[in-house]
């Protein structure tokens, strides 16, 4: 199949905006709970859809007061926390459009976002952003930016404060005013090369996408329902869904620090996740972890392939009995302890930003967690796939959410069109023209539709590696093969116009103390040590030989080398929702990928 379109299963009024998707739910019998906020002791709290809309409102008469006018951009800096998302409603409410930036960001990232916007006000956490925000502004010559409210400051009592003095009808018509076809945000795409592009995003990208995602996932997203948001807000995954509860009637808890994730999942119990494939991948191996330290390894490596054989019999539509009998086992000695550690409650997750690989969807689909993979970018609103609770084939993103299409061109691009697909670049208008062909949105991807119409990612565009001998490489395959064993952080193929394919190596710093125990080696051994370690060589020289059974002879990695600093956010090696800066990566090891090259090529292990 090289094109599939799936109509919609919800229209919605031209006249709409976000906005209305708080009003319904406020003006529903039910009131649902649309967030919950824990308090001092640690107790989870629930805001109903009134008492939500009457915080939004009330900053929103505040930002009316301070002088901002429909249409006038407001920036949003703060980790995940309830604020976020009130802040966002009310700068709708006001009429206005929120300008997302990540908490991480420098002040030249942050005062690139500011100018091009033209901001004229922001919503910070703390002292701390607020100084990156003042000073990124005043770097500005062109900066517009004339106030700043902090959250953990008396920012939204001002507002509150200030917007006494505006009336309820003057409110009424500033929320009237947007319809879909107008900007909602500007999204800046947090950029593997160059600078941030600014993606507009219409009320009709959030509107008519939520409504017929909630549609298609009415299993998943209803009143009800309940979920933890600890991916960045600032990211168009967590805000997208974060519209989507609210379209949907279902509660959001918020945790800013990943740290206290456990014990958050555990006190909050949510119905359904989401997260990027890392994050899975942490559960897996530190659960495998966990029980070889405890003496128990083989039993979970026992239950995993249990549970893989049980999801890919399970998918396939019959489960022998002996099979369902050893599934039945393992959930009382290992499944359930495992689902206990997020909470106990949950039944789905929905996974986005990277493929997530056959063997952990059917790992956790197997351990009674479906895990719905989609696909998606900024510009297409985050999900323009996504496999559903009805429809799901593991390995896949799955098939188009109602109301866009999907196209595969013959160079093996894939093209989006639909209620997902942004209205254009902010300020450029040469980016647009360059991205859209005959209606289509050019992603970037390389993928492939099945039968069925599910699509499969293989690749990015211009990621694709043209060895010197001219062998097309995709290097996600090698690269998220390597990357799913518990001793590798990340891993980075390299090889365009060379004349094989070598790979750069991080160790996972957290998985390394159990690593080496259970190997006899040092514990006091260091991270530049253990990159030199025979048996570290050796074992990663295993990971990447079962990794090359994956590909041809002309696509295996030949040579790696171990670098001893991991590639972070905060080393400039992975943007904020974790993907490799791959051009900052081979420039700033340079020498090593040029070390790698200048010598004779003696196969298999290396380190910097």
């Amino acid at each position: 199949m090289r094109e599939i379109s799936v109509p919609v299963l919800v229209d919605v009024p031209r006249n709409s905006n976000t906005t209305d998707l708080v009003v319904r739910q406020a003006e529903k019998a039910s009131n649902p709970a649309l967030f919950s906020v824990q308090d001092a002791a640690g107790q989870w709290r629930d805001i109903r859809a009134t008492e939500f809309r009457k915080q939004v409102e009330a900053v929103a008469k505040g930002l009316i007061a301070s002088n901002v006018n429909p249409g006038d951009r407001v920036a949003i800096m703060a980790r995940t926390r309830y604020e976020w998302a009130l802040a966002d409603f009310a700068i709708w409410f006001a009429g206005a459009v929120p300008v997302p930036v990540y908490e991480t960001s420098s002040p030249a990232q942050v005062a690139w976002i500011l100018a091009d916007s033209g901001a004229v006000a922001a919503f910070v956490e703390s002292a701390r952003h607020e100084n990156v925000v003042r000073e990124a502004a005043a770097s500005e010559s062109t900066s517009a930016l004339t106030h700043v409210w902090q959250f953990d400051g008396n920012g939204l009592e001002t507002l509150r404060t200030a917007g006494t003095l505006v009336d309820d009808s003057t409110l009424a018509d500033r929320r009237s005013l947007a319809n879909l076809d107008d900007i909602a945000t500007i999204i800046y795409t947090s950029g593997t090369t160059g600078r941030p592009k600014g993606c507009e995003l219409t009320h009709a990208n959030f509107v008519e996408l939520s409504e017929n995602a909630a549609a298609a996932l009415s299993e998943v997203a209803h009143e009800g329902a309940r979920t933890i948001m600890f991916l960045p807000l600032a990211h168009v995954f967590a805000r997208f869904i974060s519209v989507l509860c609210v379209a949907s009637g279902a509660t959001v808890a918020h945790t800013a620090d990943v740290k206290n994730l456990l014990p958050d999942l555990q006190s909050y119990s949510p119905s359904f996740i989401l997260a990027v494939p890392r994050v899975f991948e942490k559960v897996y191996n530190n659960s495998m972890l966990k029980a070889e330290d405890g003496g128990k390894g083989k039993i979970f490596h026992a239950g995993a392939d249990v549970a893989i054989a049980w999801s890919k019999a399970d998918q396939a539509g019959k489960v022998p009995l002996a099979l369902r009998a050893k599934h039945a086992l393992f959930d009382r000695l290992l499944y359930r302890k495992i689902r206990a550690a997020m909470g106990g409650k949950v039944e789905y997750a929905v996974s986005g930003g990277a493929p997530l690989g056959d063997r952990l969807g059917h790992f956790f689909h197997g351990i009674g967690l479906l895990v719905l993979e989609g696909y998606g970018l900024t510009e297409t609103t985050a999900p323009l796939t996504v496999n559903t609770p009805r429809k799901v084939k593991i390995g896949t993103v799955g098939a188009p959410l109602p109301g866009n299409a999907v196209k595969i061109a013959d160079d093996g691009e894939i093209l989006a069109k639909g209620v997902a697909v942004l209205r254009g670049y902010f300020n450029r208008p040469d980016l647009t023209a360059e991205n859209f062909i005959d209606g289509w949105f050019r992603t970037g991807d390389i993928g492939e539709l099945d039968a069925d119409g599910y699509l499969r990612i293989t690749g990015r565009k211009k990621e694709i590696i043209v060895t010197a001998g001219g062998k097309n490489v995709v290097p996600a395959m090698l690269e998220d093969t390597i990357r799913a064993n518990a001793i590798v952080s990340q891993c980075v193929v390299v090889g365009d116009q060379r004349p094989f394919i070598s790979a750069l190596i991080t160790l996972d710093e957290e998985a390394l103390p159990g690593w080496l125990e259970r190997h006899q080696l040092p514990a006091g051994t260091t991270m530049a040590e253990a990159v030199s370690h025979p048996a570290v060589l050796a074992e990663i020289q295993t990971i990447v030989d079962e990794a090359n059974k994956t590909v041809s002879q002309a696509e295996a990695i030949k040579v790696f080398r171990i670098v001893p600093s991991d590639f972070t956010e905060t080393s400039g090696h992975l943007t904020p929702s974790l993907k490799i800066k791959r051009a900052q990566v081979l420039t700033d090891y340079s020498d090593i990928v040029e070390g790698i090259y200048a010598t004779p090529r003696v196969e298999g292990a290396g380190r910097a």
